[in-house]
């Protein structure tokens, strides 16, 4: 028997990525007078020259139609007082806004307040990737807030995680 003949179980894949930590974003995005946006831990830095970023969707997502007609997105880099924000973004068929605070950005797409960082791009490509799409954005404004005391908001195993203070050797 071959190791690609045994069929992956979707339990045993979850469980195995799980043991990866990644920090969680808001992805997000203004058309026809409305803000959308999403909960998305599949975000990662692609390219420095031109700066393109890259975050994963589910095929089937209700949001990710409207920023694809946007052309442009924000992903929002959540702080770790935030959790409340990463839920309420991760719903289906809510108010997804109710009682967020948000800005303009310059491309006007909306910046969640309190956020540890934003950056504001125009959809590079889109690539079909199985169940998702991988999506790439070109990076057009970014702002470092300032979140000297501020730590980004990760997700182990599961659960929200913080980073536990340690000092330099």
């Amino acid at each position: 028997m071959s190791l690609s003949s045994i069929a992956i179980e979707p339990l045993s894949f979850r469980e195995a990525l799980g043991h990866y930590a990644s920090g969680i974003t808001v992805i997000t995005s203004h058309v026809d007078d409305e803000p959308i946006g999403f909960t998305c831990q599949s975000f990662y830095s692609v390219s420095m020259s031109p700066p393109l970023v890259s975050f994963s969707v589910m095929s089937s997502s209700a949001s990710y139609p409207k920023i694809r007609q946007a052309g442009r997105f924000v992903v929002n880099i959540l702080s770790d007082d935030q959790v409340t924000i990463s839920d309420q973004f991760a719903r289906r068929g809510t108010d997804k806004w109710h009682g967020v605070e948000w800005q303009e950005s310059p491309l006007g797409n909306p910046i969640i307040a309190g956020s540890l960082h934003w950056l504001d791009c125009e959809i590079y490509a889109e690539h079909a990737a199985g169940d998702h799409l991988i999506v790439i954005g070109e990076v057009k404004a970014l702002n470092l807030q300032d979140a000297a005391a501020t730590q980004p908001l990760l997700y182990f195993k599961g659960q929200y995680r913080n980073i536990a203070a340690h000092s330099a050797v």
